[in-house]
């Protein structure tokens, strides 16, 4: 079945069309809910409840660009709504604020890390400091688009970024420093 048909299946509320939909694209999204989430569980729930709204809201697809697109940003709104950036904002972390990204200068400060290692370390980021840092590094969002999705000013955004990447830095390099 071609995707066109699945979605129009999914407009009709055609339950093996939803199934097939879910089976398509639940495994790459759940790696989306889990950039977000604090842990799988709270990833599970999050693609659970966008899954929900995807299929609630599937009549407003437009048939115009990527359908994983649409659901992707479903994901990533969802999971947005979860972690209110609202609650976060005055966030310590006690990590300065550089003026210089060290981060991208030694590729080889995180070259020996795994994927799961490297996702690992993200998530222990502070909440706020996590969403701001996936929507613009992995996502590929601008801080004026962040700022807007996340109610919060575009400096905030930069704020959180620049400490998120000191906070991975840091973390790095304890990393680094224990493996050696």
């Amino acid at each position: 079945m071609t995707e066109d048909e699945l979605i129009r299946g999914c407009i009709r509320e055609d339950a093996a069309c939803q199934r097939e939909v879910f089976n398509r694209f639940a495994g790459r999204m759940l790696g989306v809910c889990n950039r977000y989430a604090r842990n799988s569980a709270d990833a599970e729930d999050i693609l659970q409840d966008a899954f929900i709204k995807i299929f609630e809201k599937i009549h407003q697809f437009k048939f115009e660009g990527s359908f994983e697109g649409w659901i992707r940003r479903i994901m990533v709104n969802t999971a947005l709504k979860k972690y209110s950036l609202r609650r976060y904002e005055k966030e310590v972390s006690g990590y300065e604020i550089r003026d210089r990204d060290e981060s991208m200068e030694e590729p080889s400060a995180y070259a020996h890390l795994t994927q799961k290692e490297l996702l690992g370390i993200i998530n222990e980021l502070p909440d706020g400091y996590r969403m701001v840092f996936n929507l613009y590094v992995i996502e590929g969002y601008q801080h004026d688009e962040i700022a807007e999705m996340l109610n919060i000013q575009a400096g905030t955004s930069r704020s959180q970024l620049v400490k998120a990447r000191n906070m991975l830095q840091q973390r790095i390099m304890e990393i680094q420093k224990v493996s050696v």
